[in-house]
């Protein structure tokens, strides 16, 4: 699972222009089209991170976003389907962005780097780890769990093209990628647990230098020191 290192979410985003909860909300003004598709998702991984999914309402969501609780139910229809869609949405905006970050690096190593501080928790509260983590507590439908795994897969694969890059133009060693893979998913996401818990072994450390140097031993070829 991977969290957003370099871009606004949930309550910072667009903050400045969001009225309080509870105030009121001015129809004629109501966004449309992705603007308002995004000001929703953004509310509701906010809202979700600070009541949790049993305690969110949609009149929660709307007075966050600043738009009708109307407006909400059309983007999300019933509430059963708040989680998925809402991580759905979060995983495919952070997934361009780190396309884009990508896309300008200058080494496969560089990438790397992106990739593991796109996917660890930027601190204890983050609300996009938040999110994943109620959704991976709650029991779903085959279609449910197609969609996880897919969301799943799509960050082993971005790791797998960055490895293999680099295995390719000898920057890296050569391990075998599947298993490389498993390894380093595994490490994340246990320091992206212990960071969500608040482990005080993080308070002094640096988790993003840490598993980087891990990684970066691993692949460094033989010979280099």
């Amino acid at each position: 699972m991977a969290t957003s290192e370099t871009g606004p979410t949930g309550a910072q985003a667009g903050a400045s222009s969001q009225p309080a909860a509870g105030a009121p909300v001015d129809r004629k003004r109501q966004p449309s089209g992705d603007e308002a598709r995004g000001r929703a998702m953004r509310a509701a991984i906010s809202v979700i991170a600070e009541k949790g999914t049993a305690a969110v309402r949609m009149s929660d969501i709307a007075a966050r976003a600043g738009m009708s609780t109307g407006h909400i139910l059309y983007h999300f229809g019933k509430k059963d389907r708040l989680l998925l869609e809402v991580l759905a949405w979060s995983e495919a905006d952070l997934g361009t962005r780190f396309r884009q970050a990508a896309d300008e690096a200058a080494s496969p190593a560089e990438k790397l780097e992106l990739f593991v501080r796109f996917y660890l928790p930027r601190h204890q509260g983050d609300e996009r780890y938040a999110l994943w983590t109620q959704v991976l507590a709650q029991r779903h439908d085959e279609a449910g769990r197609e969609l996880l795994t897919t969301l799943l897969d799509g960050w082993d694969e971005r790791l797998e093209a960055i490895v293999r890059e680099g295995r390719d133009l000898g920057q890296f060693a050569d391990v075998d990628l599947p298993e490389f893979t498993i390894r380093a998913v595994a490490m994340l996401s246990g320091i992206s647990e212990d960071v969500m818990f608040g482990r005080s072994r993080w308070q002094h450390t640096s988790a993003h230098a840490f598993a980087l140097s891990a990684l970066a031993r691993e692949l460094r070829p033989t010979g280099q020191a």
